[in-house]
């Protein structure tokens, strides 16, 4: 198994959908990377200076994140580029910037999506 820090750039079009295929736990069934997927993607760090998605992601591809981006990723990143780290030190590298899934205008007063409870805040919106 391998670690990587994942800098994508996400179709703005499509985030809203993404969202919702995490809260409703679509994304968590998926086998055999969908628990792993989702807890990343959940997870997931906005980088305001570039406006890239960047988040960790555990891999057991030869080739980094080859499910993954064939099942979920390449529909909905335009751009994937990844790092190979040790486990937890891509989160440690990003854990100070804001949610992926914040409102814009609530950045950084709280979270848009409750991934446990299956909810999000309505002032969710698209950039």
């Amino acid at each position: 198994m391998a670690h990587y820090l994942v800098r994508a750039t996400f179709d703005t079009s499509r985030l809203a959908e993404l969202r919702e295929r995490l809260v409703a736990g679509e994304i968590e069934r998926m086998r055999p990377f969908g628990h792993a997927l989702s807890a990343s993607l959940e997870g997931a760090r906005l980088d305001p200076e570039t406006g890239e998605a960047l988040w960790e992601e555990e891999c057991y591809c030869r080739l980094p994140l080859d499910e993954e981006r064939e099942a979920v990723l390449d529909h909905y990143f335009t751009r994937i580029d990844v790092e190979r780290v040790s486990a937890g030190e891509g989160w440690a590298r990003i854990t100070h910037l804001p949610s992926l899934w914040r409102p814009l205008a609530a950045w950084p007063d709280g979270p848009a999506c409750d991934f446990k409870n299956g909810s999000c805040d309505s002032a969710w919106t698209d950039r």
